[in-house]
């Protein structure tokens, strides 16, 4: 089995080469690349090309790497255990299953997301190094090793906000997705809005990638937000000519799909003003 992409989802061809290497190798595939590229799709893509079940652990600033191993619900047991439950001798009852658990006691190969890993503290990578090299890790409550029953395909995404260690790279296959260029960007949004005239595509490409290479911009829109605004456009029914900016106005057509911050706004009014003015 190898992954091509799916009629939901593009890959360009180093990425499904970056996907097949870290299949073959069995080593985790670490995903960079801009908010809204498309990353975290990629894991629910992988599983239904592979035809293997997908298990999200969607990492948060709080997140700890033993959450994803299990956790020992002690304070339940104590309440239990006044309450004369019975369940409490035995200690197995208070255990709860992380997602690499769920994962290594599958029946079939699965997929791992791990994501946004770079969200959480420094040292939560470094802390699942020996599980994700060995396959494995130890129960200290039961005393049991749980191991892997197949080595689940494992996909771990990072909006690249904080450094990861060396020694955590090291176990990984690297893949950085790039923005997409034009035609590719063209062929994802024809598989997301088959209906779009061509027309209205092509200025609205144009004009989308002139707001993401205009200098001092914070943000640039990613593919997730001109698809929005795209969608917004249908709804509007607008036309290509409807979307043609007079210089004295540069704010695009409901820019609010775009441009996600009042210092970008305020760039394009600026822009606009000094056009004006020239």
């Amino acid at each position: 089995m190898s992954f091509t992409g799916t009629d939901a989802y593009i890959a360009t061809d180093d990425l499904a080469v970056a996907v097949n290497a870290s299949v073959m190798l069995e080593r985790p595939l670490l995903v960079k690349g801009e908010p809204g590229t498309g990353k975290t799709e990629l894991a629910r893509q992988v599983a239904r090309s592979l035809g293997m079940p997908l298990i999200e652990w969607h990492v948060k600033s709080t997140t700890k790497a033993q959450q994803g191993l299990y956790e020992y619900d002690a304070v339940s047991r104590l309440r239990d255990s006044q309450l004369g439950d019975a369940r409490v001798h035995d200690v197995a009852n208070y255990i709860r299953k992380g997602k690499l658990w769920q994962a290594f006691e599958s029946g079939t190969r699965t997929v791992l997301l791990i994501d946004e890993i770079d969200k959480a503290d420094i040292e939560f990578p470094n802390d699942l190094l020996q599980e994700l090299d060995r396959m494995e890790f130890h129960v200290y409550e039961t005393g049991e090793t749980i191991r892997a029953r197949h080595r689940p395909v494992i996909l771990i995404t990072s909006n690249n906000e904080k450094e990861l260690p060396d020694a955590f790279l090291r176990r990984c296959f690297f893949h950085y997705i790039r923005f997409p260029d034009a035609e590719t960007l063209r062929r994802i949004i024809q598989v997301h809005l088959p209906d779009l005239k061509d027309a209205l595509l092509t200025e609205a490409l144009t004009q989308f990638y002139a707001i993401r290479e205009t200098p001092g911009l914070k943000k640039k829109p990613s593919t997730s937000e001109v698809l929005d605004w795209l969608k917004l456009l249908l709804a509007e029914d607008l036309g290509p000519e409807d979307l043609k900016r007079d210089p004295r106005h540069l704010l695009p057509k409901l820019h609010g799909a775009l441009l996600k911050n009042e210092q970008d706004v305020a760039l394009f009014e600026r822009l606009a003003f000094l056009a004006r003015r020239g």
